[in-house]
């Protein structure tokens, strides 16, 4: 079901598309984090926000 509400989508995609992700673990971070919450790593990436074609 699509949002109609600007204000509610801008919401939605930050949370679905903006935090780090562990290449160790795999584990999400914020988009603030320093270290992984879990593996306490501090090798962490943006999550890849390209759009393109579900394969």
């Amino acid at each position: 079901m699509p949002i109609a509400d600007a204000a509610k989508k801008q919401i939605a995609q930050k949370r679905r598309l903006f935090f780090k992700v562990c290449m160790r673990c795999g584990r999400k971070n914020s988009i603030e984090a320093l270290r992984c919450r879990e593996c306490h790593s501090d090798d962490l990436r943006l999550k890849n926000r390209a759009l393109g074609v579900k394969k």
